[in-house]
């Protein structure tokens, strides 16, 4: 009886192989996977079977694709990664604790979003919406010293009329709360190369895979509560891309 582990088309069997070569250390964090052409012939399978079988790792997030240069390797350390999503949908603070961690949050910047764009726009459905003002925060996150994702969230300003900017150092939800209750979020992500100054404020070499998470939050009857675009380690994060709001301590 065929084993259900095993690959049942070429560029299962190819997408395998290179997954046994990164645990094994042949490949390692960050290199540069051989050219298609390379592997084609390494494997005797057509540029078409490679081409699968690297898409299926790059949706996968173990390879990350840097157009005009290669496929990278992602960091492969599974084991030290915080699985996003694992409790349902938690604030950043809540999921700290989860993993036993100190959360702390700097205010890069809180203002009126004067000329939101297209997306945003879409997003909040603006355009129907009675009160249309937003405002856009970003903040760095921190587990006890280390920096682990940078946020950048535009949020329906009635939600959070009555705050400043200080008042974010704290968890978003927990303010949020006080006016609307969070119901889901659906999320996109993507693996990105990271930029220079996403690096510095990551702690990152700057070209080092990172994930780019777009985030929608609503409420029960379906009306969104902010966009957020966040910019996560790859080396500490998996996600889920559907979230549930639980039970949490509201912090």
């Amino acid at each position: 009886m065929r084993s259900k582990r095993m690959p049942k088309t070429k560029f299962e069997k190819v997408a395998q192989s290179l997954v046994e070569r990164i645990q094994q250390g042949i490949y390692s964090n960050m290199q540069r996977l051989p050219s298609e052409y390379q592997l084609a012939d390494e494997y005797g399978v057509s540029r078409l079977t490679v081409r699968k079988a690297i898409e299926r790792l790059v949706t996968a997030k173990i390879l990350v694709k840097d157009p005009g240069k290669g496929t990278y390797i992602m960091s492969t350390n599974s084991s030290n990664k915080v699985e996003s999503g694992r409790m349902g949908l938690q604030s950043f603070t809540e999921a700290a604790e989860t993993y036993g961690k100190q959360s702390r949050t700097q205010v890069l910047d809180y203002q009126p979003l004067i000329q939101p764009d297209q997306r945003v726009e879409e997003k909040l459905n603006l355009r129907n919406n009675p009160q249309p003002e937003v405002d856009e925060l970003v903040r760095r996150r921190f587990w006890d010293d280390d920096p682990m994702t940078i946020e950048d969230i535009v949020i329906l300003h009635k939600y959070v009329a009555n705050h400043q900017k200080n008042d974010f150092k704290h968890s978003l939800f927990q303010i949020l709360a006080e006016t609307v209750e969070i119901a889901y979020s659906n999320q996109e992500i993507e693996a990105i190369k990271v930029d220079e100054k996403l690096a510095k404020l990551l702690h990152v070499q700057e070209g080092d895979p990172i994930l780019c998470v777009h985030s929608l939050t609503y409420t029960a009857d379906g009306q969104p509560i902010f966009y957020d675009t966040s910019y996560y380690r790859a080396d500490k994060y998996t996600f889920k891309t559907t979230l549930t709001r639980l039970e949490q301590g509201g912090k």
